[in-house]
């Protein structure tokens, strides 16, 4: 049975639903306002693998992850920019989900907008006035932190010390220095919409809860997001259920920051690095199996040389497919089925143990390696057996092997067009077409000899 950790109690406990029902996974999406970086990526892949595990052992999911559509960061770089806010966010979303397609994840089930549900963010807010747990000032409305008995329970820290290290908007009218907007009054050129208690928008901690509890419904079993949402964000989103009086998230998980060169990954570093780069120069399969080589809740590396290592590993996964793929048919032997089985029974006690993806993948290359002497030492039949249980585990993670070459003739028409425009000095054109090959699944590599393609992702199932 899968085990799992959860913040609030700080317990790895059996994730055990009601038999035939469905398990919700709510997990915070972007403020789409820029280019997905590294640290999406993991958060991506983290709960991609889980939700694959979970299906994997026959529980039924309904993935939810949500798009912030209105927000600060949104507004400002369209003032920047004199664009449309709506603009901004159409563009940053679409680059959103073409970097999640050539990662492999699975897209979720729904995807919520934070601006088609404005109408139950309203209700919410004033469902909270009316219980006295939130207040009005001259620009906006705010949550009254002091109602909620246990507030910082997921920091596991007192409020004084939790606002030590968090960035708190000053505000005189504010009754407690925790206290954060639900609902922020209208300015002059910003989005806004009508409310009882006055004309604005939402302020973000209010937008999950709405669509959380308005999609999976109370005491959902699952809500995930990064480490860095653990305070205020999750904190304030489960303090306003608990002043609603509904049951919210039974458990809560989180992907550990992600650091480059041994630092946390900041634009006033200079190691700010986004998908789209990574994308452009290493197999997008690297980033999920540097992804899986840490516990999801550690701290994570992902600097230059990490996952150049990992394509380099790539490379084992696809020529052990490719060697299996030469191998002809035949009859697997008891022996043979029982050594198979013996690993897919460690991949399994290792990611039911709280998705411990680095024990699992260890076992799988033990596997690996296992399955290259028996076939080296001429034993097609158990060394088939084997790598083909290596290959089933490693497709489970999503790390599904790459054969060589194999382009359709309609990719191959995209690559001579391409080329030609590169040629051509048609800059524009050359990229388009190339990102029109990303889009399909092939990278283009280009070398002294010409260029090439490689697939890049099997498509998501």
């Amino acid at each position: 049975m899968l085990r799992l950790y959860d913040l609030a109690s700080e317990q790895v406990a059996p994730l055990a639903p009601t038999p035939g029902a469905t398990v919700g996974l709510y997990v915070c999406g972007p403020t789409v306002y820029g280019p997905p970086h590294l640290g999406h990526g993991r958060l991506v892949l983290v709960f991609d693998v889980l939700r694959r595990w979970m299906q994997a052992r026959g529980l039924s999911v309904r993935h939810v992850e949500n798009i912030t559509d209105v927000d600060d960061k949104i507004i400002d770089r369209a003032m920047r920019e004199h664009r449309r806010p709506e603009e901004i966010a159409e563009e940053a979303e679409a680059q959103w989900w073409a970097a999640m397609d050539r990662l492999g994840a699975l897209r979720p089930h729904e995807s919520p907008h934070a601006t088609d549900w404005i109408a139950e963010m309203v209700e919410l807010v004033a469902k909270l006035l009316e219980r006295q747990a939130a207040y009005a000032t001259s620009d906006g409305v705010y949550f009254d932190t002091r109602v909620v008995a246990d507030y910082g329970l997921l920091k596991h820290q007192d409020v004084e010390r939790l606002l030590a290290g968090a960035r708190v908007a000053p505000n005189e009218e504010k009754r407690a220095p925790a206290d954060f907007a639900l609902w922020k009054a209208a300015k002059p050129g910003e989005p806004s919409w009508e409310a009882p208690f006055g004309a604005g928008r939402p302020g973000w901690h209010t937008e999950c809860v709405a669509m959380s509890l308005g999609i999976l419904g109370e005491g959902f079993e699952l809500h995930g997001g990064g480490a860095d949402l653990i305070f205020p964000h999750h904190e304030n989103e489960r303090a306003q259920a608990v002043a609603l009086g509904r049951p919210f998230a039974r458990r809560w998980l989180h992907s550990g920051l992600l650091t480059v060169e041994q630092e946390k990954m900041s634009k006033s570093l200079n190691n700010y690095v986004t998908l789209d780069d990574l994308l452009a120069a290493e197999d997008a399969r690297a980033l999920r199996l540097v992804v899986c080589r840490a516990h999801y809740r550690s701290p994570l590396e992902a600097g230059a040389d990490v996952i150049a290592q990992a394509s380099a590993t790539l490379e084992r996964i696809d020529a052990l497919a490719q060697r299996l793929g030469e191998l002809p048919s035949a009859a697997v032997p008891p022996a043979a089925v029982g050594e198979a089985a013996a690993l897919g029974e460690r991949v399994a006690e290792a990611m039911d143990d709280d998705l411990d993806t680095p024990s699992a993948l260890g076992a799988l290359f033990s596997g690996l390696r296992r399955a290259n002497a028996l076939l080296d030492a001429g034993d097609h039949v158990g060394g088939g057996a084997l790598g083909r249980a290596v290959i089933e585990g490693l497709e489970i993670l999503g790390l599904v092997p790459v054969a060589p070459g194999g382009a359709d003739a309609e990719a191959e028409a995209l690559l001579a067009a391409r080329d030609a425009a590169r040629a051509g000095g048609d800059y524009a054109t050359a990229d388009r077409l190339r990102d029109e090959l990303a889009a399909r699944g092939w990278r283009v590599e280009d070398g002294p000899a010409g260029s090439r393609l490689r697939r890049d992702v099997a498509p998501a199932r």
